[in-house]
């Protein structure tokens, strides 16, 4: 993680809608934070310009969708762009983060949270709420809703935080262990 931990926000990236997660201030937990629906690339900006300014954002991350075999196919290339260009325009480091299967996540992360709504509120013998549909022998299924971008975005960021901590510890560890070779030999120049 860096040195001075900072509100890191996530986008997940569609052509329709931008789905965004906010880290906290120490970088532990990754939250959604709202859909935004796609108007044009200015007013995309300036949204965006907004929720940093607002939320004290240092570092986006913005999800790169490659394929299965990590191959990068046309939605990569054009979130590859976009990463460039609000990089460009809203002057902070953004970098491409691998997103695969980060919206079927949060697909099934919904679902399990409807289902449990539902069965909670005395629904669960009646058809889901809006947005959910039940599928014959497939279980609840969220259809095309602004949720999964942001709970998508939230995953992504959630991943990150956690390949940045454990890439710390593991920086922390790697400084220590020449510290404690040097005091063990010490010690046993002693004895």
């Amino acid at each position: 993680m860096t040195p001075n931990p900072a509100r890191v926000l996530a986008i997940d990236y569609g052509r329709r809608r931008l789905g965004l997660a906010l880290s906290d201030e120490l970088g532990l937990t990754a939250q959604p934070l709202t859909t935004l629906a796609r108007t044009n690339r200015r007013d995309d900006l300036r949204c965006l310009r907004e929720l940093v300014r607002r939320h004290g954002v240092q570092r986006i991350i913005v999800g790169h969708p490659l394929h299965l075999d990590g191959s990068a196919g046309e939605m990569a290339a054009e979130a590859a762009r976009f990463a460039a260009r609000i990089e460009k325009q809203l002057s902070l480091p953004v970098e491409l983060v691998d997103e695969r299967l980060s919206s079927w996540e949060a697909e099934q992360m919904l679902a399990v949270k409807e289902a449990y709504s539902a069965e909670r509120r005395g629904l669960a013998r009646r058809q889901g709420g809006r947005g959910v549909r039940r599928r014959r022998g497939r279980g609840v299924r969220i259809q095309e809703s602004p949720k999964i971008d942001q709970m998508a975005a939230a995953v992504i960021l959630r991943d990150y935080l956690g390949r940045e901590r454990a890439r710390a510890d593991s920086a922390e560890s790697a400084a220590t262990i020449p510290t404690q070779q040097a005091r063990h030999k010490r010690e046993q120049a002693r004895s």
